[in-house]
């Protein structure tokens, strides 16, 4: 219920605030947005099997966005940020849509 609220409350806020990202932070947003969806549904999934930790999942969650972001950094200071953005995205959507399916197989049994 806690997570719930704490999303609607964020959402509330978003909309009443409107708040602006920075001109150089824009390239590393969507890819923040992608890792952090990854460890979502990886603690989704292992709360279904029983496995959930909130520490593991806050790690998780953390180095995710931090690595999914050194990564396209890196890229942008070596001149290929586009490709390994991309390659970032594809890697990150493999583990979404595989914890996608692990959740669907616990929840509908198919």
């Amino acid at each position: 219920m806690i997570p719930a609220f704490a999303l609607l409350i964020g959402v509330i806020l978003g909309l009443v605030l409107d708040p602006t990202v920075p001109l150089w932070l824009q390239p590393y947003l969507p890819i923040a947005v992608v890792a952090a969806l990854d460890a979502v549904f990886g603690g989704v999934r292992a709360w279904l099997d029983g496995l959930f930790d909130a520490k593991v999942f806050v790690v998780s969650f953390v180095s995710n966005v931090l690595v999914a972001a050194l990564i396209v950094f890196l890229g942008d200071k070596l001149g290929v940020g586009g490709q390994l953005s991309t390659a970032v995205v594809v890697v990150l959507g493999i583990r979404i849509f595989g914890n996608a399916a692990a959740i669907r197989r616990h929840v509908f049994r198919a």
